[in-house]
Order: C-alpha cells, then structure tokens, then sequence
C-alpha cells in the first residue's frame, strides 16, 4: 500500500514515480482513499517539477481504467475517427466536420463538452437545436454511428471518472495550466471513447488556453506522444485563436454558420480549418487515401448535397429540427461601426468571447443557465478594409442594457490602423 505522502515528497524532489505508484494513487484519489488535500499538494509538485512522457501516459492509463472505455472498432468493424479541440471563440468545427466525414463514408463518434467561460462548448450548441438530446446511452451511440456515420454526445459518468474529479480540483486549486495534465485530461477521454485515430485541434493565441505557438507544440507533442503508447494515431492542427473563428460566436448563431459551410457558404477561415480537419480525418481512416485526396472528397460531399443531408439526417437521429429557421433568435440586434477608415489591425478574441458570455451566452459556474440565441457576428476580420460607419459586428442580445454593454466591449476587441497586418491561414502548424 503506498503512502501518499511519500509520492508528494519524491515529486517534489523531482523523482520518476513508478507506473504501479502513479496508478494506485489516482485510483485511490478516484475511490476516496486518498483525500483532495494530497492529491491537491501532487498537482502542485507537478507543477513545479513536471513529468515524463512514461510518467504522463501511467496516469493517462490509469484515469482511463477509473472507468469504463469503449471498442469502437470492435463494435461496428471500421475504423473510426475522432476531433478534438482545445477549446476557443466561434469554433463551431465539429458540427461542421462530422456530417461531411460522415458523407465521405468515414465513422466518427465523438464524446464532447460543455463550455465554460469565454469558451463555447459543442453540446451547448447543440441543444440549441430544438429538441435536440446529448444525452444517449451507449447502445443508442454506437448504434446511431452504425447506421447514421456520426453521433456527438455528452460524456457519459461511467467513462474516466477520474479526470472528472480530478480536473474540479485542478480548477479550485491554481494547477489548471500544467501540460502534462492537460494532455493526459484530453487523451484519457478521447482513448476511452474508443476511436482508434484523431485529429487535435490545437488553439493558439489571444483567445486560447495556450498563448504562444510554442507552448502549443508542447502541449501538441505530449498528445501525440500519448497516442503513440496507446497504439493509436493522433494528429495536431495548431490554428489561430487570435481572433475569432469564421464569424458567429453564440450557440444558435454557430449552428447556423456550421450548417452554411456545409453547403459552401460559410466564412474563408472557418471552411479552411473545416476542410483541414476533414482531409487530415479522412487520411487517418480505412479508405487509404492521402490528404489532397481527402480534401477533394470533402469538397465533394459539400458541393453535391450528401454533406447536408447527412447533417439532416443527424440532427433528426437525435431528436433535434435541422431546419433553420427553428432556432432561436434575439429579440434585439445592435450594430458596432467603424469609428475611422483603414484596415483591420485586430480582432482581439478574448473581448469577443467574454461580450458573449456576458450576453448570456455563455456560463460562469456549471450550473448557469445559458441563453442560447445572443451572441455576436463579426462580419469584418483582421486585414479587411473599412470605410467610416461600415458595420463591423452586429450584437444579438436579451434586451436594450445588455446589448449597449455588449456593443461596448465588442469595439474595444477592434483596431484599425493604415496598413494592413501580415497574412497567415489559420493553419499554423502540424504535429504528427
């Protein structure tokens, strides 16, 4: 029996800690053995002295043996695809990539969360779909990624548990921002969801949780890493979060823009990442195709209408109403214009993702409710020319006071200067 004591001393001496002590001590963190105290005091020796890539996949594995785990390939005889992001403003990217995988006759079954903070999550998106449910049970997922090609839920209580507990207390105690623990919370769940191969979508900058593209890679290597020995392929996007992503940040207005670029007529940024997702998905499956050959099929499917109506079919299989003009809209619509003439120097998207949750359109504590139709539509991006007066944003909001906070913060997140700033794509770079 190990003394949790002694594993916070060795830790914070910087000592390797044995696979069997790593796992004894989060399993009995997850039973109620060892009290939040200790494992709080382990955070924070982790914090200081790190781990090593064997130290980082013995408590990936153990989290995941907390729970239960899935065998997607087992279950329905094809491999199956995954897509992860580490969360940012307006990334609306899987309700996007799944139906046109989908289409492209790819599996993919995905386990998502909710949002917190400036962050929107995929299954708050969702359910503002009416009717809607991320609430399956295991049979109903595999069997909807049987017979429909993709499924995306909630988290389901039985898988990982550990992580669960562990990333509440990682929250309370200032050990959030430790990349080993990052990268192990988000492979625990990923491995454990059953698909054998993955994309990550790692966000970059202002309105991210890594800011610099080198802690990026960091984080992104770590993840690879842990797919490696866990025999499963994994592949990093690192994209820009510096400002938000396409132009729609707030739930319902998110699905919408999903569902636009889906037939092709989303905004350039937001189509770029979605197709670089898709190829790379569509690369990592059993149809043995590269990654141009998988960028052409997913423009395929979102040019002949298969892409749509696979997202039809999806939304329907869940019980939700893919049309349109169900969702929810705000009963009041302010406009943000440009103060001067020029260029978009910057579109800062921490502001925007913070005037959105201020709106309502996102919570503070999990147990806030969320006002699913406000949010904001950025129609002018970094590097786009304005005239004085031009609209740059327009803000969706409850009522009059809020909207005029809103419009507030929404001006501050731009800039415009006389020349324009450099241009990159949102692809920044691949870890593989």
């Amino acid at each position: 029996m190990i003394r949790a004591a002694d594993l916070i001393e060795r830790k914070r001496s910087g000592d390797e800690l044995s696979d069997e002590e790593i796992s004894e001590f989060v399993l009995g963190y997850t039973c109620g053995d060892i009290p939040d105290y200790q494992m709080a005091a382990w955070c924070m020796a982790v914090y200081f002295k790190g781990l090593s890539g064997r130290e980082t996949h013995a408590l990936t594995d153990a989290m995941i043996r907390s729970g239960d785990t899935l065998d997607l390939a087992a279950a329905l005889g094809r491999r199956v695809v995954d897509k992860h992001s580490t969360g940012g403003v307006g990334d609306k990217t899987s309700i996007a990539v799944g139906p046109i995988v989908a289409a492209c006759g790819v599996p993919l079954g995905k386990m998502s969360g909710r949002g917190l903070g400036h962050t929107g999550g995929t299954l708050d998106k969702l359910e503002s779909i009416p009717g809607f449910r991320v609430e399956l049970t295991i049979d109903e997922f595999v069997a909807q990624v049987r017979e429909i090609g993709v499924a995306i839920i909630g988290q389901t209580g039985d898988l990982v548990p550990a992580d669960k507990k562990l990333y509440a207390l990682r929250d309370v105690t200032a050990t959030v921002d430790i990349v080993p623990l990052i990268a192990s919370s988000i492979m625990s769940k990923k491995l454990a969801a059953g698909a054998e191969a993955m994309v990550l979508d790692v966000k970059v900058g202002d309105g991210a949780f890594m800011k610099t593209l080198d802690d990026a890679r960091i984080l992104a290597e770590q993840m690879v890493d842990l797919g490696k020995r866990a025999g499963r392929t994994v592949v990093c996007l690192l994209t820009d979060m510096d400002q938000p992503l396409g132009a729609a940040v707030g739930n319902a207005l998110e699905v919408r823009e999903a569902a636009e670029t889906i037939v092709g007529e989303g905004p350039p940024d937001f189509t770029e990442l979605v197709l670089d997702a898709c190829a790379r998905l569509l690369a990592l499956s059993d149809l043995e195709i590269d990654v141009d050959e998988g960028r052409e099929r997913a423009q395929q499917a979102m040019a002949d209408g298969s892409a749509r109506e696979t997202y039809e079919r999806w939304i329907r299989a869940q019980g939700g109403d893919p049309d349109l003009d169900v969702l929810p809209r705000a009963p009041v619509v302010h406009e943000v214009r440009a103060p001067r003439g020029g260029v978009v120097t910057r579109l800062s998207a921490l502001p925007i993702g913070i005037a959105s949750l201020e709106l309502g359109g996102g919570r503070r504590t999990q147990d806030d409710a969320i006002d699913y139709s406000v949010g904001i539509v950025c129609s002018a991006k970094r590097g786009q020319t304005v005239a004085v007066g031009q609209v740059l944003a327009d803000v969706h909001a409850r009522d009059e006071e809020s909207a005029a906070r809103a419009v507030e913060g929404v001006a501050e997140a731009y800039e415009i200067g006389d020349e324009a700033p450099p241009v990159h794509g949102i692809l920044l770079d691949v870890i593989e």
